[in-house]
């Protein structure tokens, strides 16, 4: 593999895949990148979201996993974020075009952000070696881990490519970028990237999700289009319960994961002790938690400090009306749209983060934003796996 002629090239053809904390499967994309830092210039070609088997996503949500099972769901995952790969290879010959290298976050199975300047750690897993191997490309991967070796959490990493994507470059706007994956996170996009901020929310799909499972016992893994909540009645009593929560107050940088909010620590035992509460209100008020930790994040921590023009939502959780709904009422003023409505499909918004972030890597541009994740300074994130 030659970098220096990759780098040299006029444009790149990338596969970016994204394993989201929801569990549910693989988003696949494929864009064409031209440059690199502030000059660089995405197009996106295409996107495909290819679900996991019902049993590797229970496994993967198993808050309980041990060392041989994650050493085999390593390949597992590997072998099925291949296959997104070879999906998207297909269409890459459909459109006559070859791809360059392929970017993948992998799936993350335990997130440790330092606290209080002590040693903390990540793990994603999706072995790049089997994605080199199954499709003779090379493979980026393993972001989080030189930003944390930097001083920082390691997320959110989405900033960067926020910035480069959605940046308003003629009338200087300020926009939060809000993504709904199974953590819901924060980017505040201004015209200068050291006046960005990020941060996670707190929970999003993975406790909506996570609490059809509990209630319907398997036989729904997610509220479509968001019909139970709008369907129930929030329960005061538990929604204030559930906004109790420690990481709500703590003040960015700040990242968190399944470790918090993961559907056996943080609602397990909530709302077994609530059964006499339908299926629907209890839906209802944890999908209105989710709804408030967003709207309050956004009053207490980027309102005070931004402007913002308008509010772009992505991710999975833009499907959930109810949600969108909650959270639109919430920040009443500010013109709501999704990833959609400017051509990038909810579900591929990460992918195609992932895809920038591999292409800075090959270039060897600095593509964390140390203000977003507490890092000393800015760093080229990502290890290269030759095909």
């Amino acid at each position: 593999m030659d970098l220096k002629k990759m780098r040299e090239k006029p444009a790149r053809f990338v596969i970016g895949l994204m394993t989201g904390t929801s569990s549910d499967g693989v988003d696949a994309v494929l864009v064409r990148i031209k440059g690199t830092g502030p000059s660089l210039v995405m197009k996106f070609i295409a996107h495909q979201h290819l679900p996991f088997s019902q049993s590797l996503s229970a496994r993967l949500i198993n808050e309980h996993m041990g060392a041989k099972e994650i050493c085999q769901l390593n390949v597992e995952v590997g072998e099925s974020l291949a296959e997104a790969a070879r999906a998207m290879l297909e269409t890459a010959k459909a459109e006559e075009v070859e791809v360059d290298f392929i970017a993948s976050h992998g799936q993350t199975v335990a997130h440790y952000p330092p606290p209080d300047n002590t040693p903390g750690g990540t793990l994603q897993i999706g072995e790049p070696a089997v994605i080199a191997e199954r499709t003779g490309l090379p493979v980026v991967s393993d972001f989080r881990q030189r930003d944390i070796a930097a001083g920082g959490q390691g997320a959110p990493l989405v900033p960067y490519a926020d910035w480069l994507l959605w940046r308003d470059k003629k009338e200087h706007k300020t926009l939060a970028c809000l993504n709904l994956g199974g953590i819901a996170n924060f980017t505040v996009v201004t015209p200068e990237l050291d006046d960005v901020i990020a941060f996670d929310t707190g929970p999003a799909n993975m406790a909506i999700d996570g609490a059809v499972r509990q209630l319907t016992r398997n036989e729904q893994v997610y509220d479509k289009d968001g019909q139970l909540a709008a369907d129930g009645i929030v329960i005061d009593e538990f929604l204030e319960y559930l906004l109790s929560h420690s990481y709500f107050d703590k003040l960015p940088p700040k990242s968190t994961g399944r470790e918090e909010f993961g559907a056996e620590v943080y609602l397990r035992d909530a709302l077994t002790s609530r059964r006499e509460h339908t299926t629907e209100d209890l839906v209802a008020t944890v999908t209105m938690a989710v709804a408030k930790s967003i709207v309050e994040a956004y009053h207490r921590f980027i309102r005070p400090q931004y402007k913002v023009d308008a509010l772009i939502i992505g991710g999975g959780g833009a499907k959930n009306r109810s949600l969108l709904s909650m959270i639109q009422k919430g920040v009443a003023n500010v013109p709501v749209f999704t990833t959609d409505q400017y051509g990038i499909p909810h579900g591929a918004r990460e992918a195609i983060a992932f895809a920038v972030l591999g292409n800075e890597t090959i270039c060897g541009t600095p593509s964390n934003v140390p203000q977003a994740t507490g890092a000393e300074r800015a760093v080229v994130l990502g290890k290269i796996t030759p095909a």
